[in-house]
């Protein structure tokens, strides 16, 4: 019977990698009449993959495997554990609708990316509105002990969490965030701040510079590689074949250092997982608020550190000739300047959680109210007016400027603020075991991949986040190390 469970793992685990690969070149390589084939094919797989974890002979082998579980490793019960879960699941949502879901989260994409660039809502409003669609149907079937709808999806996401948590969670952030920034926001009527980064840069140097920089992180170009795309992303087939994209803005290129960066985090936490995890289904990242922890981590704690750049400031500076001009101090302040903004991704760090906050609650009233499509662009605005005290121009910089609610992700978004919080709790633990500044200043960024390696990559799903959580920090999820670490760095640069 392991014999057998193993082969079909190895089968799924391989659909998956085509389906990947599928997606792949959906975003960044397909021709656009040919995204209509390549979504329907896109459809396919991953009815295959439906119709294998519910297929007579691998629930049959999960059910017998879990009644003999105590000779099973501890590999393998985690895997069945899982399998279990997402053959309930899977059972419970009709295999037709499955298959149109899939199909309109393929193509979606490609609508999503002409609609942006025309600024034009009308073009995936349709879209769109099946998704919510779909979300909540979806939801209806397999909803059980969960208090509504919406606690379902969160729960796929991130293990145990639901809104009545994260209702809490974002208050303790609203409460102490929202008064602090205003203070800033009144010390900088006081400052001249001006933007010298925004300087034109050919793509092919940018991305000469982003591949450097994500090898200095500690990503493996052996087993990974980089490419553009709308929006940035990274994709496993397994730890050997990690890929990464960004976004390269001729205006912004360190839009584009932070969001490769970004992703470096999470793809070093790919490439990390133990080798024992290969063509298992635990050869991944754990929930996405711990994976989105390391893309953070990578981002922000390392990437906008004083210490991380002394020594590659020069470096940079033979990529962008126009940082000559800049003093090392003016640069750092710069790249760590609070700026309200539109756009998430650009977002600085003390605002990145009133745009998740901004998701949230929409994601909620979603579920919860009568909200008709054609009425998001409004709510959404008001709500960017309310937390941002700015609004969009049109709804590409507005509800448009993600792609997640577009290819399915909805539920998504809270597990980027839950991600900060985790990194900031990481990173006061890390500070315990090394010194960790001097690591940065020295360029062993070796010494963080290793230990982030040890305590967390390498168990891929085969714990789960709070379990990892307690172990490397010593408590659950904590807010206040996130809270404390801006106040402080934020306090320091603008002097409140």
């Amino acid at each position: 019977m392991r014999e057998e469970f193993r082969e079909l793992v190895k089968k799924k685990n391989r659909i998956g990698a085509n389906l990947a690969l599928v997606y792949w070149d959906l975003e960044t390589k397909t021709p656009k009449k040919s995204r209509a084939y390549l979504s329907e094919l896109s459809g396919e797989l991953s009815m295959q993959e439906y119709n294998l974890f519910t297929s007579e002979e691998f629930v049959n082998l999960v059910e017998n495997l879990n009644k003999n579980k105590e000779s099973l490793s501890d590999i393998e019960k985690k895997e069945i554990e899982i399998s279990l879960k997402e053959i309930e699941r899977m059972k419970k949502i009709p295999a037709a609708e499955y298959e149109e879901y899939s199909k309109l989260t393929s193509l979606n994409q490609g609508i999503w990316e002409e609609a942006k660039s025309k600024k034009d809502f009308s073009i995936i409003k349709e879209g769109l509105e099946k998704i919510f669609y779909f979300s909540k149907k979806f939801a209806e079937y397999r909803k059980t002990d969960e208090k509504n709808l919406y606690d379902v999806l969160l729960n796929d996401y991130e293990k145990g969490m639901d809104t009545e948590k994260l209702d809490k969670f974002f208050a303790e952030l609203k409460k102490e965030i929202v008064p602090f920034l205003k203070k800033i926001q009144e010390k900088k009527k006081q400052l001249e701040e001006k933007t010298r980064l925004n300087v034109e840069v050919d793509e092919e140097k940018q991305m000469k510079f982003v591949k450097f920089l994500a090898d200095y992180v500690g990503f493996d170009f052996d087993k990974g590689l980089i490419e553009t795309s709308e929006h940035p992303f990274t994709l496993n087939l397994n730890k050997n074949d990690v890929r990464l994209t960004t976004n390269n803005k001729k205006q912004l290129p360190f839009s584009t250092v932070f969001s490769i960066i970004h992703e470096a985090g999470h793809g070093i936490y790919e490439q990390q997982t133990a080798d024992e995890l290969i063509d298992t289904l635990l050869g991944t990242g754990g929930t996405m608020g711990l994976h989105e922890s390391q893309s953070r981590f990578m981002e922000n704690l390392v990437g906008r550190n004083i210490n991380f750049w002394k020594p590659l400031y020069k470096k940079a500076q033979n990529f962008y000739p126009f940082l000559a001009d800049i003093k090392f101090e003016d640069f750092m302040r710069e790249i760590n300047t609070v700026q309200t903004g539109l756009i998430r991704v650009e977002s600085d760090e003390l605002t990145y959680s009133l745009h998740i906050m901004i998701r949230y609650e929409i994601e909620k009233m979603m579920f919860s109210e009568n909200i008709a499509i054609d009425d998001l662009p409004k709510i959404w605005n008001e709500k960017v007016k309310e937390y941002l005290g700015i609004e969009p121009k049109n709804d590409s910089e507005g509800l448009m400027q993600d792609v997640h609610w577009y290819c399915g992700l909805v539920g998504y978004f809270p597990s980027y603020a839950i991600g900060n919080a985790y990194a900031s709790q990481i990173y006061n633990t890390m500070k315990k075991d090394f010194d960790v500044e001097k690591a940065l200043e020295n360029g062993e960024l070796k010494k963080i991949t290793d230990w982030l390696g040890s305590k967390i990559h390498k168990y891929g799903k085969l714990k789960d986040t709070p379990e990892i959580i307690k172990e490397v920090t010593g408590e659950e999820l904590n807010p206040k190390y996130y809270i404390e670490y801006l106040k402080e760095k934020y306090g320091k640069i603008y002097g409140v």
